[in-house]
């Protein structure tokens, strides 16, 4: 199934913010990480928009692409914008440095390609 234009925004809403998780927490240890609530509130937010673009994400559209997990990233965004005082570092780090990173692969697979640039004479 092939995602409809909203469907196809909401897409490239995760695949942008996850890429910008990873880049925001690329070349850090856990300690570091940890030791820049810059950075943690950089990758909190990234995260929230993938869960809350997955959760926009047609019905249709995510039943005919169960590989995605959904409805995991729904719930940590659930998590990091309700129970924001309670928020588990340690597995946020996991989702930026292993979910994430898997998320991406399945994302391009899912979105359309782009329109060919027009190389005439305008």
């Amino acid at each position: 199934m092939r995602p409809d234009v909203k469907d196809a925004a909401y897409l490239h809403d995760m695949l942008v913010a996850s890429n910008d998780a990873i880049e925001f927490a690329a070349g850090l240890s856990f300690d570091q990480y940890m030791q820049s609530k810059l950075v943690r509130s950089a990758v909190e937010r990234q995260v929230e928009i993938v869960g809350e673009a997955a959760r926009k994400v047609s019905r249709a559209f995510r039943d005919a692409h169960p590989q995605v997990p959904w409805v995991n990233f729904q719930g940590t965004r659930h998590r990091l914008a309700h129970d924001y005082g309670d928020v588990d570092h340690a597995v946020v780090w996991r989702i930026v440095r292993v979910h994430l990173p898997a998320l991406v692969p399945q994302l391009q697979a899912l979105l359309p390609d782009p329109p060919p640039e027009d190389g005439g004479d305008a």
